[in-house]
């Protein structure tokens, strides 16, 4: 598995510890990482803080700039349509996802919202990098709070 998915699944289980949902997302240009962050939602009440926008926006931050063109996003679920927004709005190159979300999933699944011929930008998309390991630790989030 690459180093930025393991990064990103080792900030999603930060995330659950404490009391997020698991996700976890790394921000990378020319290999080297620029931001790393998990749900940040309940910590901020803000429910806009998911993984995906607080990494965008500390990786916006450090390069001073609000296109993050030649960088990619590693996460570990399928980002929703808010994030998929913001991935298309920095204009991110390249997006891995590990674990599928068919039920608030924008990329793949639900909005879709790169097929929308109102996108500007559209990321080459790779899914499926380290899904088994996300995927669980979701499941194992949700058990514990049934």
């Amino acid at each position: 598995m690459p180093e930025p998915m393991r990064r990103a699944l080792a900030c999603a289980r930060a995330a659950a510890e404490a009391g997020e949902v698991p996700v976890g997302a790394v921000i990378t240009r020319a290999g080297k990482v620029l931001a790393e962050a998990g749900n940040e939602t309940r910590r901020r009440a803000d429910p806009t803080a998911h993984a995906e926008i607080v990494a965008i926006r500390a990786a916006a931050a450090l390069l001073g700039a609000e296109r993050l063109g030649d960088c990619d996003l590693w996460v570990t679920l399928e980002p929703c349509a808010m994030c998929a927004g913001a991935i298309a709005h920095a204009r991110i190159a390249r997006l891995y996802y590990a674990a599928a979300d068919p039920k608030g999933g924008g990329v793949d699944h639900g909005a879709r919202v790169f097929s929308h011929p109102t996108c500007h930008h559209r990321p080459e998309i790779y899914a499926g990098i380290g899904e088994t390991e996300a995927a669980t630790m979701l499941r194992d989030f949700f058990a514990q709070r049934r």
